[in-house]
């Protein structure tokens, strides 16, 4: 895998995407199974994790769905080929007005808060509509990436019921499906049923459901020995809880997750070149063609991605700090334990599949890198370098 990694940094230069579309069907297949006990089971690939159409395009063919969150995902989605009916829309603050358009696309609405699910209602009272619910649970360990908390921003509280129920009656509308997520990095399967529990009681107060939504947030490994979410036991426990609450509800209804860093975390690495390997009095910097405006999580949420060094794979191993090149501190790694590195050689960043390539920006003027998938063994080129002109061509000059 390093010499063909090798190979598309030389075709495609650097800092470079990479993804391995084996690795997304396996975990998509690896999540179906667990959940194979379910009757009937759909799985909406989190858009904002890698918004690639290409990559959306593997989805589609396997069968997925998307979850998306604003409505140029939406479109993308469209675009990609799915239909209308197999999208949902999840925004979190978003206008009225922006609801209303996606809801004209044919696309699944689901709401997390009072006020626009009773204008929504109001003007559309026939249009289905799923409600995202905040059960104040943690089941993730992070308050950056937890959005189950009471302080959390997203969903209607449990505690709203009351009112919630009251504007249903009131307008009259069409609520087909209840939603939650409690954050990503889900560690304890007990706190996760624990949460659903909360959205199983809440079903009970709508009468016409066609699907329960219970979100995603399942954790990757991002380095040797790291814990991970145990899919299997999940998906046993919830499985056989869910096919009980359906015998209780009446009906059979459908499970839905939707899963983003799961599916394509693993996918994807990231390419830099090192372009100057500086020594100090205490410190050996491993400077590359890159910073923080190509791959922020490491500065943004501290999170710790592995790196190889694939044009030194076998060297001796000494401790670097992994640094870029932008004008701010972006610090990728501190005193890493890295094969030996020299100037020119190629750095691999693992885990970069999910909320890399789509956090990336222009900082310092720079350009966003290309994107290569490989497909079926050959590496396809799904997204250009970004050149001068592409960050000149919205700006308008005027006469000064």
């Amino acid at each position: 895998m390093s010499q063909q990694l090798l190979n598309i940094a030389k075709e495609y230069g650097s800092p470079l995407y990479v993804y391995d579309s084996e690795k997304i069907i396996a975990q998509y297949n690896r999540l179906s199974k667990a959940f194979n006990k379910v009757k009937s089971l759909r799985l909406n690939y989190a858009v904002k994790a890698l918004s690639n159409i290409s990559i959306l395009k593997v989805f589609n063919a396997l069968g997925s769905g998307l979850d998306t969150v604003s409505i140029q995902e939406v479109h993308l989605g469209l675009k990609a080929g799915f239909k209308p009916e197999n999208i949902i829309f999840t925004p979190n603050g978003v206008s009225l007005e922006e609801i209303e358009n996606v809801a004209k696309l044919g696309v699944q609405i689901n709401i997390d808060n009072l006020s626009i699910l009773e204008q929504f209602g109001t003007k559309h009272p026939n249009d289905p509509v799923c409600i995202r619910i905040n059960p104040h649970v943690m089941a993730g360990g992070n308050t950056n990436i937890s959005v189950g908390h009471i302080d959390s921003k997203f969903g209607i509280s449990i505690h709203q019921i009351p009112l919630l129920l009251r504007i249903v009656e009131n307008t009259g509308m069409n609520i087909n499906g209840i939603h939650m997520h409690t954050g990503s990095d889900i560690l304890d399967i007990d706190v996760f049923l624990y949460a659903s529990e909360i959205l199983f009681e809440t079903a009970k107060n709508f009468k016409d459901l066609q699907f329960i939504d219970f979100g995603s947030g399942f954790k990757v490994p991002y380095k040797t020995g790291d814990i991970e979410t145990n899919i299997e036991e999940l998906g046993d426990k919830l499985s056989k809880r869910f096919n009980e609450f359906c015998k209780e509800y009446g009906k059979e209804l459908t499970l839905a997750f939707e899963p983003g860093k799961f599916l394509v975390s693993e996918a994807g690495v990231f390419l830099a070149k090192v372009n100057v390997v500086k020594q100090t009095t205490s410190t050996v910097f491993a400077q590359i063609d890159s910073g923080f405006n190509h791959l922020i999580r490491p500065m943004l949420y501290g999170s710790q991605h592995e790196i190889i060094n694939i044009s030194n794979p076998k060297g001796r191993e000494r401790f670097y700090s992994v640094v870029g090149y932008i004008c701010e501190t972006d610090t990728f790694a501190n005193n890493r334990r890295i094969n030996e590195i020299n100037e020119g050689d190629i750095l691999c960043f693992k885990n970069a599949g999910a909320y890399c390539f789509t956090m990336a920006s222009n900082y310092n003027s720079r350009y966003r890198p290309a994107e290569v998938l490989i497909h079926k063994g050959e590496a396809h080129l799904i997204r250009k370098r970004e050149t001068f002109e592409d960050i000149t061509r919205n700006q308008i000059e005027i006469a000064v």
